[in-house]
């Protein structure tokens, strides 16, 4: 509101900026008249120093070797300080080697559906689950992670870990959760699954609904509930695929 008020006020003057806003004059002098505080007083000093620091390592440098630089010479400041200022100054630092992609949108893919219409809140268990894939860097690669929350609860029902980006990764958590859910007696005959859109293999829907019903030889098989989806029978049934 200040910033917003010293932009202006040449213009169009505090007091009628203030009347329109709804804001008090008096709060607008008094902030302007307060000293500055000691944190602003010392990132107005670190802010230069972060700059150069970045400059002549060729913007190279992140957080990390800012920080240690800073401190070797003599400026003693806390990394997350750095960390604040340089994301304020929009720097930021080179990242070795090719950046890494968990899901990738795609336009072409069919896009069935949004059940949930974004509004990520459920009234009670097994109504509303989101799936997710990450990545976690070990020494010896990349390990793969896939795992299903429920919005209710904020519980993982469902996991898979892999150290290759399958297709069916998503999915064997999607069948581990529905098992779990489902042995211990629990219905999911109310339950959205919703995963974002990627190209991950055949896991390319936005959001399914999915009815739970046992078949004859004691497999659980999920069928997707919503007709109007052309899609939906057929990338909903190989989440919990029964073997012949």
């Amino acid at each position: 509101m200040i910033a917003y008020i010293d932009d202006h006020r040449d213009q169009f003057g505090v007091e009628p900026i203030c009347s329109v806003l709804q804001f008090a004059p008096r709060t607008y002098y008094a902030t302007r008249a307060r000293p500055s505080s000691a944190r602003a007083v010392r990132d107005a000093q670190l802010r230069p120093e972060i700059v150069r620091v970045h400059r002549d390592n060729y913007g190279v440098y992140g957080v990390d070797k800012v920080w240690a630089q800073l401190n070797r010479e003599g400026t003693r400041v806390a990394r997350c300080t750095v960390a604040r200022l340089m994301r304020d100054l929009g720097l930021r630092g080179v990242v070795r080697g090719k950046p890494h992609f968990t899901t990738v949108a795609s336009d072409a893919a069919d896009r069935p559906r949004d059940l949930v219409d974004r509004q990520f809140r459920a009234a009670a268990p097994n109504r509303l689950w989101v799936a997710d894939l990450t990545y976690v860097r070990t020494w010896s690669g990349f390990v793969y992670v896939s795992f299903i929350t429920d919005v209710y609860s904020r519980m993982i029902v469902g996991w898979q870990a892999s150290r290759s980006l399958r297709s069916d990764l998503a999915l064997d958590a999607l069948e581990q959760a529905i098992w779990a859910r489902s042995n211990r007696g629990q219905r999911l005959n109310e339950l959205v699954h919703h995963s974002d859109r990627g190209v991950q293999g055949g896991f390319k829907w936005s959001s399914q609904h999915l009815v739970m019903e046992v078949v004859g030889d004691g497999c659980r098989q999920a069928s997707a509930g919503d007709s109007r989806d052309a899609r939906a029978d057929v990338v909903a049934g190989p989440a919990v695929d029964c073997a012949a």
